[in-house]
């Protein structure tokens, strides 16, 4: 597996091996001692899949309490997923960072996309439907739940809203009445 870093501190893209041959390929996607040799957390609690269509947009979610990482995994279509540093004592707090992901990026390699834990997580549709799987460090905290809002004007996201063909975001209600990050209740620092 090669581990990639990005521009924000410690989101990693990872390319696990892919094995083929006439008959199709296999990849091992996560292993314990794999993760752990490389640096990475090697102990998830929750799989997380989601189906939405295009112009769908989720986010930008994270939880206090009992924060999750997020190890993301496109299995069908393209999104634009975007990440944002919500950690105060981080040289990239406020920063935020977007990937295209696919189930093969461009080279043909599979492609899975780390978010540690003090970061809101988010991602557009690009495609006419995509299934995304993540697995999570800790389960689903409903009173930890919080969003910063997709578009809010502090952080400038530049979300592909272009490749969308004229069609404008499908955001929920919840997403919508997200925070500002300047007033955002925020991880706390350590």
């Amino acid at each position: 597996m090669q581990v990639i870093s990005t521009s924000l501190h410690d989101v990693k893209l990872l390319e696990p091996r892919r094995f083929g041959d006439s008959r199709g390929w296999f990849a091992e996607v996560f292993n314990q001692t794999t993760f752990a040799a490389a640096g990475l957390p090697d102990n998830f609690v929750q799989d997380n899949q989601s189906f939405s269509g295009k112009g769908v947009l989720r986010g930008l979610h994270y939880q206090l309490g009992k924060p999750q990482g997020k190890l993301v995994r496109v299995l069908s279509g393209h999104i634009w997923d975007v990440a944002v540093d919500l950690r105060r004592d981080s040289p990239d707090f406020g920063k935020w960072a977007g990937f295209h992901l696919r189930p093969l990026n461009e080279a043909g390699e599979m492609e899975l996309l780390w978010i540690p834990e003090g970061f809101a997580h988010g991602f557009l549709v690009l495609s006419e439907t995509a299934e995304v799987l993540y697995k999570t460090t800790n389960p689903y905290y409903p009173q930890g739940e919080r969003c910063i809002l997709w578009d809010d004007p502090t952080l400038k996201i530049d979300w592909p809203l272009g490749e969308l063909g004229g069609l404008e975001p499908s955001v929920s209600s919840k997403d919508a009445v997200g925070a500002l990050l300047t007033e955002a209740d925020l991880p706390p620092v350590g």
